[in-house]
């Protein structure tokens, strides 16, 4: 499986790393809470989002956490 990294406009190798392997709080863009076992997208940044972060990329080219970056 791969996947397109929206930031760098590069092809990223799907990696162990994009299951969450902890909780980890609250999805900036879904509010859904991160849960241990969830699919996840990890940005260049390290921001963390469930896959909802591909609709975001449809319309926005940053991270919703780091605008000016």
């Amino acid at each position: 499986l791969v996947v397109v990294c929206f930031l760098t406009l590069s092809l990223c190798a799907l990696s162990p790393e994009d299951v969450l392997s902890k909780d980890a709080g609250e999805c900036a863009i879904c509010l859904e809470e991160l849960q241990q076992g969830d699919t996840i997208a990890r940005l260049p940044c390290l921001c963390i989002y469930h896959k909802c972060i591909d609709e975001w990329f449809e319309v926005n080219r940053s991270c919703p956490e780091h605008p000016s970056d």
